[in-house]
């Protein structure tokens, strides 16, 4: 019997995940015994700090935290992040009905359509974009309209070329400011027109807010929840994975409207059984620390930036001028593809 005779069609039609492909090739360069910088994933390689991983430590030991999670994320935790949300971005929220707990922000945009989409139902989805958005879209058995993203726009979606019987019929749309990978950062003007064009059709915004806290100068990104009407259609996902190096830990959260949130914590509540107590603590123990960790990885980041780039304008490589997230957007020289010239 061939397995893959029995495999669902989703499963299929899936491309390969790009990140697990690098991550194969990079261990067989590896075994060749060659030292590898990857330019894959964005995993960041400097530590998660000592107080949070000791903070971790302490929370284990509980015999309190060695049992099933609240399915929501504990109250502490949900506190926390409406109270780094107060004072990050002026939005106050209601913890125990507009924050919900996740297991990394992967997980909460990969359940999230399971919620609100229906076989044949369209979401909006940016290109390039992070894969997990439209993979979701599949599985819940949606379709993909594209929007893509481009150099003139400042790589932003151009909602008046979307065809009107697609934004008519669109669930749900997918927004990432700071965008992976572009680096582009997202103005409130931009915010404001992806709300009413939201509005205008009824369609659910989620925004991918996973490089808020990454970023050069002082222009500091914002969120789609200060934007008048957010509140109404808009959910916002938070990651400590980049913003505290706890890409492993697998600890996020989804805050905004209540039912919509609800509706994601019905879905998660099926499927699985909350974040490890412990990881909230830790994570509650990284908010209160942010002021003293976050800006000097900030400027390790920017003396990082400041390298490639001028190395690469030195190779006459363009480069897309961005203060935002640890990726550099890069222009291909002509004659490649992004994969033969990388």
């Amino acid at each position: 019997m061939q397995i893959k005779d029995k495999t669902a069609r989703r499963i299929r039609e899936l491309p390969p995940y790009l990140f697990a492909d690098l991550d194969r090739k990079v261990a067989e360069v590896r075994a060749r015994g060659v030292d590898v910088i990857s330019l894959g994933v964005g995993d960041p390689d400097i530590p998660t700090p000592s107080y949070i991983v000791e903070a971790m430590k302490r929370a284990v030991e509980k015999p309190e935290n060695q049992v099933y999670p609240s399915y929501l994320g504990s109250l502490d935790f949900r506190k926390a992040c409406a109270a780094w949300m107060k004072k990050r971005f002026h939005v106050d929220l209601d913890p125990e009905k507009e924050i919900i707990a996740l297991i990394g922000s992967k997980e909460g945009i990969a359940h999230f359509p399971l919620a609100f989409i229906n076989p044949g139902d369209t979401a909006l989805v940016p290109e390039p974009s992070y894969p997990v958005y439209a993979t979701s879209v599949t599985f819940a058995g949606g379709n993909v309209h594209w929007m893509p993203l481009k150099e003139e726009k400042n790589f932003t979606p151009d909602f008046a070329s979307i065809p009107s019987n697609v934004a008519q019929n669109a669930k749900l749309m997918f927004l990432n400011y700071p965008n992976n990978p572009t680096s582009a950062g997202a103005s409130k003007e931009f915010f404001e027109k992806a709300i009413e064009f939201a509005s205008k059709h009824g369609i659910i915004v989620v925004h991918d807010a996973a490089y808020s806290e990454i970023y050069t100068g002082e222009d500091a990104p914002i969120s789609i929840l200060q934007i008048s009407g957010a509140r109404e259609m808009a959910i916002e996902m938070h990651s400590f994975s980049k913003t505290f190096n706890m890409t492993g830990w697998r600890i996020a959260f989804a805050a905004g409207n209540a039912e919509i949130i609800a509706a994601l914590g019905k879905v998660k509540t099926n499927i699985d059984s909350g974040a490890f107590t412990a990881i909230q603590e830790a994570a509650v123990e990284a908010l209160r620390g942010y002021d003293d960790f976050v800006p000097g990885m900030r400027e390790i980041y920017r003396r990082r930036r400041d390298v490639l780039v001028n190395a690469l304008n030195k190779a006459g490589i363009e480069v897309y001028p961005s203060r935002y997230t640890f990726y550099v957007w890069a222009k291909v020289p002509e004659g490649f593809s992004s994969m033969s010239f990388a």
